[in-house]
């Protein structure tokens, strides 16, 4: 750490240098033919797509321009996105260290929004570069300030489609400074469901992210042609926030999700489907405000299944003119019913036994059923209590994920591994396990015990915690059957998706509850000896892998700083779990130097949580676009087939299909012969673009893999395990 913050100040005081005596040289050499900055770095730009600003430096010969000193201010009504900029040359320079460079030319990109009224894209463009011949020179910063007129579309319209959508839209239009992000698509911000739950009661929900809301007053509802039929008052719930708006006083809004109970008047017999149109007005917290959207939903009266809202005509247009673009997700996930959801979720469950994330730990659980013999009484223990593991920690998802989800946040399938302190505190723990089963330490009489309070507690407490950590480490694998069950629960009511939950344990821990139960599988279990020690200390070593495995997950969140503390950490535990072996039956004062050296495990731990995250490692890959919805939008308006890969390094299921399908030189066949684009969004640390993404397909989780079409048409969901015909043959139906 202090070789890194040594470099650090070194730089930083060579670059002032630098800078400070970059005027006085570039004085010295004028009359040595060094050409002006904008004659050596010629910029242009053009507004003409919607939404997106593209710029093209000409770089005259023998000069350059740094990648990493550009910066780009966004001026009045202007909130600028992230610009796309290709990787540069690569060298080593003496004042800055490790650069990329750009010679002849180099072209970026930059998506844009604008407020309300806003007719002109004004921005700053800040660039330097360096005369790279005798007399080398380098330029200090360079800024140009530019002011382009907007093309139509991507002007935000002075009004709505009515006259409180615009007063709406100019209320919220001029985002302040420091406003939470640039605003969302409106079929990303207002995610709106409906369902059955008998044919005479709907149940309609709005999900928005955080920082987004719903106006109360301004929700209408009504059936399409449905004779004799008509939606009786809704059933407005509590939570509703007080709002001060400054165009229509105080109005009551609701913010994350709204579930909005609506009873149907008129007899409903033998119809199977109501065809529902929902008009609303939204905003974003201190950003803007969106004109009337009116979604279409056709609600299944038989099934209770869920229907996705499809955005509607014109009056669901968003921002920055590439609503076109976005497309309409699909319902299948979605359409599932309760029954089929559970058989899903039990299906699932059931072989995520064999994903390679959860075995190191089953590990554990068929090491305690191998120890309990020809004893039933035991052997039936172990599973109950496991099992009661497994359920109670998927029933603690379930509820968080409900609390979240009506907070407004976003949460998925195996999210939990984004934060870099749980993936090294699960590697610690992992670790401890390899040591125990290598017979370095031992946490009791059973090996499942982990920890002095759970060895105090006999053999029941460690099944139960064994259960929780294979629910913890399954989380990162996606099972065949598990994402259309996972999509339900997290649309479903409350006590729906709780249900898919506990399938989902019930899946996992059947394979030990039919052995402890069923006399007959008990009998093929190997009788213990001395073969069994053997065993444990061979089943170290996948504990040994998994830790390594989350040792490279932290590398790609927080770099080679975080693995070094972490390695720190788990030398500290190794020392900790040797001197406690050592001290058994020992005076208080060993059993005191115990704790303390336990306690020297959460210095490094500590550090490892303030380490800033590392740069996005798709930026540099050799034919992948980095996600950006803008950049998304922008191919799919030159009719350009696109597969976005929506993956993570803590993934077991997206790696696994990287290897096998997306690595492979046919894939890669498939993209040129196309003509496609291959664009991956990284989820191993959080990124709300990617979220939104992902909450539009109605995934729970990565890996989700979308085709978009070269006619504009919907993105087509491919299934989580793929397979090189199914790819290949996706691409080819996009390009036709």
């Amino acid at each position: 750490m202090s070789k890194f913050l040594h470099r650090a100040l070194s730089t930083g005081w060579l670059l002032g240098l630098l800078l400070a005596l970059a005027p006085a040289a570039f004085a010295q050499t004028q009359d040595d033919n060094i050409l002006p900055v904008t004659e050596a770095y010629k910029l242009s730009a053009d507004a003409g797509t919607p939404g997106v600003l593209k710029l093209h430096w000409t770089i005259a010969p023998d000069y350059y321009l740094y990648r990493g000193r550009m910066k780009f201010t966004a001026g009045p009504g202007v909130t600028l996105g992230e610009a796309q900029l290709p990787p540069g040359e690569k060298h080593d320079d003496p004042y800055l260290g490790p650069v990329e460079t750009y010679h002849h030319g180099v072209d970026a990109s930059i998506p844009y929004t604008v407020a309300a009224g806003t007719t002109r894209l004004a921005l700053s463009v800040q660039y330097q570069g360096c005369h790279e011949v005798e007399p080398k020179i380098c330029y200090p910063p360079h800024t140009e300030h530019l002011d382009l007129p907007l093309p139509a579309a991507a002007a935000a319209p002075a009004a709505g489609g009515n006259a409180l959508g615009a007063a709406l839209q100019q209320l919220g239009g001029s985002m302040p400074t420091g406003a939470s992000s640039t605003p969302l698509p409106p079929e990303q911000a207002f995610r709106f469901t409906a369902l059955a739950q008998d044919p005479q009661h709907l149940l309609l929900r709005w999900t928005m992210p955080k920082d987004y809301y719903v106006y109360r007053d301004h929700i209408a509802l009504k059936l399409k042609d449905a004779d004799g039929l008509k939606l009786g008052a809704p059933a407005w719930p509590a939570g509703g926030v007080v709002h001060q708006d400054a165009q229509l006083g105080a109005v009551t809004v609701y913010f994350g999700e709204l579930e909005l109970p609506v009873m149907i008047e008129g007899d409903t017999t033998g119809r199977r489907q109501l065809t529902l149109e929902a008009s609303f007005l939204g905003c974003q917290d201190g950003g803007v405000c969106y004109p009337l959207i009116t979604r279409d939903v056709t609600v299944d009266l038989q099934s209770g299944a869920v229907a996705n809202g499809v955005p509607g005509t014109p009056a669901a247009t968003g921002h920055g003119g590439t609503s076109n673009a976005v497309a309409t997700p699909p319902t299948g996930p979605l359409q599932t019913g309760l029954f089929a959801a559970l058989l899903l979720a039990l299906g699932g469950g059931l072989i995520l036994n064999l994903m390679p994330c959860v075995l190191p730990v089953l590990s554990l659980k068929a090491v305690g059923l191998l120890e309990s013999g020809e004893n039933p009484a035991r052997r039936r223990r172990h599973a109950l209590a496991y099992t009661a593991g497994v359920l109670a920690s998927f029933l603690a998802l379930g509820l968080g994920i409900l609390a979240l989800r009506s907070a407004g946040h976003a949460l998925g399938w195996g999210t939990q591994l984004q934060q870099p302190i749980l993936v090294a505190v699960l590697a610690c723990v992992i670790f401890a396990l390899g040591l125990s089963m290598s017979g370095v330490v031992q946490f009791g009489a059973a090996l499942g015990n982990v920890g002095g309070t759970l060895a105090n507690r006999g053999g029941a407490a460690g099944d139960f915690f064994t259960g929780v950590l294979a629910v913890v480490v399954a989380s990162p694998c996606t099972a065949p059957f598990m994402g259309s069950a996972l999509a339900y629960a997290f649309a479903a009511p409350a006590a729906n998706a709780l249900a898919v939950f506990l399938a989902l344990g019930v899946g996992l821990a059947l394979p030990f509850l039919a052995i402890a139960f069923v006399p007959a599988l008990a009998r093929w279990l190997p009788k213990p000896g001395r073969w069994m020690e053997t065993l444990k200390q061979v089943l170290a070593f996948p504990m040994y892998l998994t830790a390594a495995w989350l040792a490279w997950v932290l590398a790609n969140q927080r770099g080679a700083d975080a693995v070094g503390l972490l390695l720190v950490a788990m030398v500290l535990l190794a020392l900790a779990l040797w001197w406690f072996e050592r001290s058994r039956g020992r005076g208080p004062l060993r059993h005191a130097l115990t704790i303390l050296l336990a306690l020297t495990v959460l210095a490094p731990l500590y550090l490892l949580a303030r380490v800033p995250a590392t740069a996005n490692a798709v930026a540099t890959q050799a034919g992948v676009l980095a996600y950006n919805p803008a950049k998304l939008a922008e191919l799919r308006a030159t009719n350009t087939p696109v597969f976005v890969d929506m993956t993570a390094d803590w993934c077991i299921t997206c790696k696994a299909n990287e290897h096998a399908v997306l690595a492979g030189a046919p894939f890669r066949a498939a993209l040129a012969r196309n003509g496609a684009v291959y664009m991956k969004g990284d989820w191993t640390n959080e990124d709300p673009a990617i979220t939104a993404f992902l909450q539009q397909y109605h995934s729970p989780g990565v890996p989700l893999y979308v085709v978009f079409p070269k006619g504009g048409g919907a993105g087509r969901q491919l299934p989580t395990v793929l397979t090189t015909a199914l790819v290949e043959r996706a691409l080819d139906e996009a390009a036709r």
